[in-house]
Formats: C-alpha cells, sequence, structure tokens
C-alpha cells in the first residue's frame, strides 16, 4: 500500500471540496476501496472518509419514496422494516451478499461504486488489464473467464459486474443522489453504472470530486411483489455466477407492469427491458417466465468458459419471477 493523506470533513460541501483534489477518492465502509489499496490496484494519494457524515446513516420515508442514505450500512438497510416491507427485493440482495461482518461495514453509496472481481484486474502483475491500465489488452478473453460477463461486453472488457445490491435497485428504478462541484443532480440508476465500450476504466457517470449522497426508492406498484435470486458456487461468501431481480404488478389475474434485472452475467446491472414487455398483459405462469426469460440473452456473446451462463440466466430470471408471483 502506498502512502496517503486521510481527512473526515464535517459536512458535505467539505467532503465536496476535498474529493476535487487530485488523487482523492471517497472512502465508505471501506470493503472495496481499501481491498484494492492493499493489492496496489487503486493508489489515491487522499483519502476523504464520507462514513460520519451528520445524518448520513438514515432510512427515511419521504414523499418522493424511501430515502436511503450513502453512508448506510448495507446490514442495516436489509433489516429496516420499511425497507422488508415495501422493498422486499433490495432486503434479500443485501443479504445474499458477502458476510454479516462486511455488510456491517458496507454503506450503501460504496456498494454503487464497487470494482469487478475480475482476477487478472485484482493482480498488478498481469499487464493485460484494460479497466486497470487502459490500451494494454484483455486478458480475459484469451484467459479464465468463468465468472466474466455475457452481457454488455467490448473486445475491451468482459469483466462482470459483481453487486448484488445495484440489480434490485435497477429493478426497483432507484434514483442516485449526488452534490458534486456543479451541484446536486438526480441520476437513474439505469444510466448511473456504463458498459466498457472502448473505455472500460469509467465505470459510472460520477464525475470528479462528485460525491453520492443517497438513494431514492419510487413509491410504485411493483416493489412489495418483488423476489431476489442469486446462484454461486457456495451458498456464502461468493460472487453471483448468476442473479435476477424480479417485481411485478398483478392486476386482476394479470400482469400489469414488470421490471427485471440480472446481474452476474453483465457487465452493470442489467433490465431486461425486452422480458418485461413480454410479461405485460398475460397471466403469470412458468410457461410464461421460462419464455421471457429466454429474450434476455439473445445478444449474449460468451467465451468457452462461460457459455453455461446463457441457460443459467434464463433459469434465474424465471425462478425470480415465480418467487415475485407467489409473494403476498
Amino acid at each position: 500500500m502506498r502512502p496517503f493523506t486521510y481527512t473526515r470533513p464535517a459536512d458535505p460541501a467539505a467532503a465536496v471540496l476535498a474529493g476535487t483534489v487530485a488523487g482523492a477518492a471517497f472512502l465508505g465502509g471501506g470493503t472495496t476501496l481499501v481491498d484494492l489499496m492493499k493489492l496496489n490496484v487503486m493508489a489515491p494519494t487522499s483519502l476523504v472518509d464520507v462514513s460520519r457524515l451528520s445524518g448520513a446513516a438514515a432510512v427515511e420515508d419521504t414523499p418522493e419514496g424511501l430515502r436511503i442514505a450513502a453512508a448506510a450500512r448495507n446490514s442495516d438497510v436489509a433489516a429496516h422494516p420499511l425497507v422488508r416491507q415495501r422493498c422486499p427485493v433490495l432486503s434479500e440482495a443485501l443479504l445474499s451478499g458477502a458476510s454479516p461482518q462486511i455488510r456491517n461495514m458496507a454503506t450503501v453509496g460504496g456498494n454503487l461504486l464497487q470494482r469487478t472481481r475480475c482476477a487478472y484486474f485484482r493482480d498488478v502483475a498481469e499487464p493485460a488489464c484494460n479497466k486497470r491500465a487502459p490500451d494494454s489488452g484483455c486478458a480475459a478473453r484469451g484467459g479464465w473467464s468463468r465468472m466474466h460477463a455475457i452481457l454488455g461486453v467490448s473486445d475491451q472488457c468482459i469483466a462482470a459486474h459483481p453487486s448484488d445490491m445495484n440489480v434490485a435497485l435497477a429493478a426497483l428504478d432507484a434514483g442516485v443522489y449526488t452534490r458534486g462541484p456543479k451541484g446536486e443532480r438526480s441520476i437513474a440508476i439505469s444510466e448511473f453504472h456504463t458498459e466498457p465500450g472502448e473505455h472500460p476504466e469509467v465505470e459510472s457517470v460520477l464525475e470528479p470530486g462528485e460525491l453520492i449522497v443517497g438513494v431514492t426508492l419510487p413509491p410504485t406498484p411493483f416493489a412489495a411483489r418483488s423476489a431476489y435470486v442469486k446462484v454461486r458456487d457456495r451458498a456464502a461468501f461468493a460472487f453471483a455466477l448468476a442473479s435476477a431481480a424480479a417485481a411485478l404488478e398483478l392486476t386482476g389475474g394479470q400482469i400489469r407492469q414488470a421490471r427485471v434485472a440480472i446481474g452476474g452475467a453483465s457487465t452493470k446491472p442489467w433490465r431486461c427491458r425486452d422480458v418485461e414487455n413480454a410479461l405485460v398483459g398475460h397471466a403469470p405462469s412458468r410457461a410464461l417466465f421460462r419464455q421471457a426469460a429466454a429474450l434476455a440473452v439473445k445478444d449474449a456473446r460468451t467465451t468457452p468458459d462461460n457459455a453455461f451462463k446463457i441457460p443459467l440466466v434464463q433459469r434465474t430470471i424465471a425462478r425470480a419471477l415465480e418467487r415475485a408471483a407467489e409473494a403476498a
């Protein structure tokens, strides 16, 4: 780990100012950032601790929906009665991640910026990683790629986005609120993360010094009937091979609205709009869910190591839809 300075600003304005310094990074729970600093994958020259900003750990009920502060801990959000009641998919997604110890430290803001678990990205001895070192190549494309993405990939990068929380947020039409040198803004979760394209080193639309303030979950009619399914190699402390968040609004025995998002197999939290459109106007059934789920992977690009994710993603989506339809 390389030397760095440490500051703990008293308010968001001071944090934004400190974050505009070249080489600065915001520190929440540190479960991703500190880990990557130890590996020398990330080497900020200044850490700006935003984990103790006044009033930053609240879950609030507002006219716009549930407002979750960026510094709220994952375990606290997962256990909050309003989250469990109104957005069970988010609670389930958070509880499926990592371990209780890590969930007690990890923050919502930090989870939004969680970095990939690609082994080549995390190994500085491997020179070919466009995400870590732009224009250096992508070792995963010709290497071990079982954990990698099949959707949203490019010739420059096939690293999968690892978060569970962000998949649930995508299915809930969440908004991300930020404060930066240019003021405050709201960013739809579907627009927050970026696909790798020609610049895999750019992972979000955040600008330098822009601080995540919170997340809002709007009061949608489908959020309460929602579920999260995660498929992984072991039942705990493992990242998804495929995951799916599903939410349904049922009226008169038919699906009026649907939201489906997947993780573990995509380069960002991935909304499956073709799947959603195929569900609307039909009565929920296993056959319908399986038929619609096939649309999620029609544009998949695989490697020999991860081609198994095509049927896995379909089954994971279908199971999440079944669980959502069964919810009270």
